[in-house]
Parts: C-alpha cells; structure tokens; sequence
C-alpha cells in the first residue's frame, strides 16, 4: 500500500521510537469494536431505555451512566452490562495481533476487556496488568509489558470508571495513574488507536495530558478517518460539510497536547499502517542461518574470518542479529557482533544480538524436532531478514547439505522474510539461491532491485570481501 507522505513520515519516525524503545499505544474503544465489542452508545443503550430517554439523541453518555445511578442509588445494572458485554469470547484483531509484536514496553488503555493483554499472552510475553492504586507498587518479576488499564476490568465491574462523578473524581481517587501516564506522555511517543472524537473517554484523556511542558512538549499521534459523503455519519451534502468544517476544528484542537493527527480514508488502513510499522521494524532484526562442517570452497580461516566481520559490519550498520548458534557458524557471529558493541558501547547495545541456542533434549510431552521446529519458528518470526550462508554437516563420516537450513528458508518465506542466500559459500545456501532464481516474484516484492545482488553474491568471481561489501549495500537499498 502506497502511504501520503505525512503517513510516510510518520511510519519512519515512530520505527525509529520503536527502534529506541521510547514508542507506546493508547488504546481506545474502536480497537475492540471489530473483535465483537459495543461501542459506549450500544452500552449504554439499555440504560438510556430505563431512564425513558432515547439514546440517538444524546451526546454525553457518562451523564446517562450517572443519570441511572442517581435514580436507582446503586450501580447493578450498569456491573451487569459490563460483564455482559465484555466478557464474551471475542478473537483478537489483526490490529491486537500487530501491535503484540511490537517491541512496547507499555500500553494505556480506557477498555475493560482483555483482548489486549490475550494478545501479548499469545505472542508468549509477559504482561503486568494495572487497573488498581495498589497494583502500581508491585512490579511482575521478568514482564515484558505492562498495561495500564485506567478504567478498570472487567472482572472488577463495580470499580470499573463509567459514571460522571467517578471521572470528576478521578484525579484524586486514581491519581497515581494520573502521575503514571504524565511520565510516559513526556518520556514516549503515543499512538492513539481507537479513539473517535465522539467517544466520551477522549475528553477525559486529553484533559489529563501533560500541560507542564506545554513548549515542549512530545509529538503524539491519533488515526482520524475523513467523513466520507453518502454513509449513515454524513447522509447529504449539507451534513458532510458541517462534519468535515468540525473535524478540521477539533484537529487544530488536538494539537495544543502534540497530537498530530493522520487522516485515513477507511479504519483498515489502520491496519496496513502498522503493519508496514511491523514489517519496517523487523527489516532491522537479521536472522542468520548457517551451519558449515566444511567451509570449502574457501579456507577455514577466511571464512570464519568472513563470517566474523559480516557479522561486526551488520552490528555497525545498527542492524539486530539473532543466531541459534549453528555448528560452526555461530561462534564467529557472536564473536564478530560483540566485537562492534564492546568497541563502542556507547553506540552499539548487547540488546542488537539474541542469541537463541536449540535445545539438545526432548521433554516430556515433545520430541526434539518438534521442539526444533518451535524453536525456528520463534527466532525467524522476530526478524524481516534471513541470510544464508554455508549450509552443510556431517553424516556417517560424508558432507551433506545441512536440511535445518533449508527449513529456516522455508519459514523465513512463510514469515514473508527478505531471503538473502550468499551462494559463494556452496552448499544450502547456493541451493536457496537456485530456488529463489527459478522465480524471483515469489520471494519478493521488488526482484528488479534485489536479483542483481543475490546474483552477485553467487558469482564464484566475488571474493568474500566484497560479498559482504555487496550484501551491506543490499541492506541499504531494502531497509524501508
């Protein structure tokens, strides 16, 4: 999908936040309503019925909630329609899906569902949830994200922050997180996600953004769909016009708090946004696949000479390196990358190499090439790129092409992985490359830019210092 160029910068700039681990999300409503969730006009539907009020006609539906507390003096019905409508089995999004992957430390969100942290379950993280005062003094040991949840759960219906008098209120009962978030707003670059301009949530978000750093503030941003003429917001002419001379106020509006915002045309291009952000922050991870009993047709020491320095060149090019140590490959990547990071710690981190050593026994209810196929599986998902090098081992006594790298080949295509084979170093890894050849347009999205060095990369005339010359500036060409 072909991005405007405000969409384009802003796809860069928050990898680049991704890339520094100063990226969060906001989440609102709108990012559950296409797993099966209500939106707050459905929720509070029933309530507006009861109080013999027509819920078309209103506009601020926290008063509703407040209205039918008032009357009833206890908050019953409005628990039960929370537990209702939010605990129903419900499938994550491929926008919940998206965003678990991502490399975020936190996630702030007003929804009392647990799609959210499902999400970061699935993908095997650990998650810290936070929707109590007290939950904030206590950190889950090894967590990979924490959600801030500032409405509440769903589990916990009666503390859940749905009334007027519990968002008026909220600055004294909750203001811990008050405090939380105003770190992170100044700290982070949010993305909103979910968030309509009619939902009643919103203005009691940006009410609590930061102000104290109004001059310098971060760049925030939130998705806003363009009204479009003709669907039930926007049913004649004259309407549209009201609703786009609105939505123009509101976007000059937002940015007294550094909310830029990005117009779409339709909510699925929220999708292919972060999806391009997944792919875009995954082209920085390489995952090296290689195993050599034999390095013919080079010396031993050339090659794990080349091997070493490859590995050092993609480290200094800020590139992420992960390796499952491969017969004798692995070594020489470990070596190579941490030579970069440890001769300038203070540019290159240790967070650029992951090492993920395949385990040598089975357990109790797997075997080991399934514990094998897991194992590849979560490596080369973390990654955008796969380089192929070498490729053989030792059986009975004879050389063979090593069958585990053609494997990683496989799941790298299926996991839409940029496949590099460096055919000079024979073996697998030229067989990779005598697949790809076949038919480049199956492998890539570009074959016109990419070929020309993959072939390179095959001429037996390339030495090996110039493959990794040509691979590095093969890299540069792809890396957006």
């Amino acid at each position: 999908m072909k991005f405007d160029n405000e969409i384009e910068v802003f796809i860069n700039d928050f990898v680049k936040d991704l890339n520094e681990g100063t990226a969060s999300i906001f989440a609102g409503a709108g990012l559950s309503i296409t797993a099966g969730f209500v939106n707050w006009s459905e929720l509070m539907t029933e309530i507006a019925q009861d109080l013999g009020l027509d819920i078309n006609a209103e506009k601020d539906l926290v008063s509703i909630a407040q209205f039918h507390v008032n009357e009833n003096q206890n908050r019953t019905k409005l628990n039960r329609k929370i537990l209702e409508e939010f605990t129903e089995h419900a499938t994550e999004t491929e926008n919940h899906k998206i965003i678990a992957k991502l490399p975020i430390s936190s996630i702030w969100t007003t929804n009392y569902d647990q799609l959210i942290e499902k999400s970061f379950t699935n993908q095997n993280k650990i998650v810290d949830i936070k929707y109590t005062n007290s939950q904030l003094l206590t950190t889950k040991p090894k967590r990979d994200i924490v959600i801030y949840k500032m409405h509440g759960d769903v589990n916990h219906p009666n503390s859940a922050i749905l009334t007027k008098q519990q968002y008026e209120q909220y600055h004294q009962t909750h203001e811990p997180f008050i405090n939380a978030l105003t770190g992170e707003l100044t700290t982070k670059t949010f993305l909103f996600i979910g968030f309509s301009f009619t939902d009643p949530n919103l203005d009691y978000v940006l009410s609590r953004l930061n102000f104290r750093f109004r001059e310098e503030q971060r760049q925030h941003y939130c998705f806003v769909k363009k009204p479009v003429l003709g669907d039930y917001l926007n049913p004649d002419q004259a309407t549209f016009d009201y609703n786009v001379k609105k939505q123009s106020l509101v976007i000059n509006d937002l940015k007294r708090y550094g909310i830029k915002s990005l117009k779409i045309d339709n909510y699925t291009d929220i999708t292919s946004i972060l999806s391009e952000i997944e792919m875009r922050y995954k082209k920085r991870t390489i995952f090296i696949s290689g195993s050599a009993e034999t390095y013919s047709p080079f010396d031993k020491n050339d090659a794990i000479s080349f091997v070493h320095l490859l590995s050092k060149r993609i480290i200094e090019n800020n590139y992420r390196i992960v390796n499952g140590f491969g017969w004798g490959i692995g070594s020489s990547v470990i070596n190579g990358a941490l030579e970069a990071i440890y001769s300038n710690p203070l540019r290159y981190s240790e967070n650029q190499l992951v090492l993920k050593p395949f385990p040598q026994f089975a357990t109790s209810d797997k075997s080991l090439p399934e514990l094998w196929n897991e194992y590849r599986q979560k490596m080369i998902s973390q990654c955008g790129i796969s380089i192929f090098i070498f490729g053989n081992k030792l059986v009975n006594d004879e050389i063979v092409d090593a069958d585990g790298i053609m494997k990683e080949f496989i799941i790298s295509k299926e996991n839409g992985n940029i496949c590099i084979p460096i055919g000079i170093t024979d073996f697998m890894a030229l067989k990779i490359y005598e697949i790809i050849i076949e038919d480049p347009s199956k492998y890539f999205e570009t074959p016109d830019i990419i070929v020309p060095f993959l072939k390179k990369l095959a001429d037996k005339a390339t030495s090996l210092p110039d493959a990794i010359k040509t691979l590095l500036d093969l890299l540069n060409k792809i890396k957006n």
